[in-house]
């Protein structure tokens, strides 16, 4: 079982940054491939990016790419996504998830969810 929980999400005017974080409770957070997603009001949730156990592979979601970035700190069971430039599109509860499948994250399948968090970006 893992738990997962966000922070760090607010409100940015556009060009602004923001870093998420992703607490994972439990002992065995560096066997679970992380990954962020997002969820606009009235749209799909979709995948924003997502990084290996051991940190060295990652994907991202072309919307993001170059943007955002994605890490981890397996010692301290959190994961990261720091955004940059960000524009009002990228406005979404943002999820971490935890998964043992790199691939499946990458799919948009996860067997653990975070409640979210709040972006909000300011034209």
């Amino acid at each position: 079982q893992v738990h997962l929980v966000e922070s760090g999400g607010g409100l940015v005017q556009t060009g602004g940054s923001l870093r998420l974080s992703c607490a994972a409770s439990g002992r065995t957070f560096s066997t679970y491939a992380m990954a962020w997603f997002r969820q606009a009001p009235g749209k799909e949730r979709e995948f924003v990016g997502a990084i290996s156990t051991n940190g060295y592979s990652t994907n991202y979601a072309d919307s993001v790419k170059g943007r955002f970035t994605i890490s981890r700190d397996n010692a301290r069971n959190t994961v990261y996504l720091q955004m940059i430039s960000l524009k009002p599109e990228d406005t979404a509860v943002y999820y971490c998830a935890a998964d043992g499948d790199f691939w499946r994250l990458a799919r948009g399948v996860s067997t653990y969810w975070g409640q979210g968090t709040q972006v909000t970006v300011s034209s």
